[in-house]
């Protein structure tokens, strides 16, 4: 199983003009594969393999010589990030690769192998750079993969180490109307539990955008290029980085909470990407961040035997009475609670929902993924 452990770097003056030659070096070196790449599948109507761009790095070198500072297996590991971008591409269709910039919030790069990590006394080595001051928060047992040393845009560093356990992943436990849970996410509510357990939406965005507004002005009013503009930028970013490290907070715990209480998860597929694209609701979406939570309960449903069961996005989990089955057409998005005219049994909206979303999840003929 494949697991990533992060930590927080604390280089030097040295050591950070280092990460910062590394960084522009694998940006230049993926930009180059990028252009490279266009170019020939333009010309010959193929496109050049990852192979052969490794071969012409060291002709590159020759040019460009301050790349001989750089560790080699790094600008190969832009190469293969390259790579993978495409591979995502033309199996996912998430969008053809883009040119790298030096305004991205996060810049990064990779370290294959040759890295050291000294638990005892706090430090990592990475080659070419040396030893970094780090808090190692937490051990790990297995394989060391790459590592990625990553600079946010408040100036702060990180590295991730992707380690292989060697251990299988747990068979998936078996799970029962009993142990199954289905959840309705929403605006409100950030989650609707089908047992009726609503969790608030906290709404970080919302609650820090007066703050927001106040350094956005001021950033606004700095001059171009000025160091005061530069100090109320990062100013914009700390206020930024707060508010995502309290949703993946947030997100975290109720994560883990929903994965360690049940056997399996429903969830209804959502097309957020449709979602976005209505104004009023744009900013809320964003900000409760539906696609982030899911992945989390995902993976971690993965690493514990846990199953999660997903209905299809059409499915009117909304409008149907859970009790008889009634379809109530006439139910609008306005309207939080209503009576079952068939039973007469009184809806909770989305606890209905939730309900619902269970019941379609448990029936094989409506589960559309696993």
């Amino acid at each position: 199983m494949l697991k990533a452990y992060k930590y927080r770097l604390y280089p030097n003056k040295n050591h950070e003009e280092m990460i910062s030659q590394h960084i522009g070096a694998s940006r230049f070196i993926y930009n180059w594969a990028l252009e490279n790449k266009i170019k020939s599948y333009e010309a010959e109507g193929n496109s050049i393999s990852r192979f052969a761009l490794n071969k012409m790095i060291p002709e590159l070198k020759i040019e460009h010589v301050w790349l001989k500072n750089i560790n080699s297996q790094s600008l190969q590991g832009a190469t293969l990030n390259l790579d993978n971008a495409f591979t995502k591409f033309f199996r996912e269709k998430k969008g053809f690769p883009k040119f790298k910039s030096r305004k991205n919030p996060v810049q990064s790069f990779s370290v294959p192998q040759h890295y050291k990590v000294d638990f005892e006394n706090n430090k990592i080595k990475l080659p070419k750079i040396g030893w970094i001051n780090a808090k190692l928060h937490r051990r790990y047992e297995g394989k060391e993969k790459t590592a990625t040393v990553s600079r946010t845009s408040t100036g702060k560093y990180y590295i991730s180490i992707l380690i292989d356990d060697e251990k299988e992943n747990p068979v998936n436990k078996s799970f029962n109307i009993d142990t199954t849970v289905g959840v309705d996410v929403g605006i409100k509510d950030f989650a609707i539990t089908s047992i009726g357990e609503k969790i608030d939406n906290p709404k970080y965005l919302k609650n820090s955008m007066k703050r927001m507004k106040v350094l956005q002005k001021r950033l606004s009013k700095k001059k171009k290029g000025s160091a005061n503009r530069q100090r109320a930028k990062v100013a914009v970013a700390k206020l930024y980085e707060k508010i995502a490290n309290q949703r993946n907070d947030f997100q975290h715990k109720l994560s883990s909470k929903l994965i360690s209480e049940n056997q399996a998860v429903a969830l209804e597929t959502l097309n957020v990407s449709g979602m976005l694209k209505n104004h009023c609701i744009t900013q809320s979406i964003a900000d409760a961040s539906w696609s982030s939570f899911v992945k989390k309960l995902e993976y971690k449903a993965e690493w514990y035997g846990k199953t999660i069961l997903r209905i299809g996005r059409f499915e009117p989990s909304t409008k149907i009475c859970n009790v008889c089955g009634y379809h109530n057409g006439k139910l609008t998005l306005t309207d939080r609670k209503w009576q079952c005219p068939d039973c007469k049994t009184n809806h909770d909206r989305d606890i209905n929902a939730a309900i619902n979303i269970k019941k379609f999840a448990l029936d094989k003929q409506n589960l559309i993924g696993i």
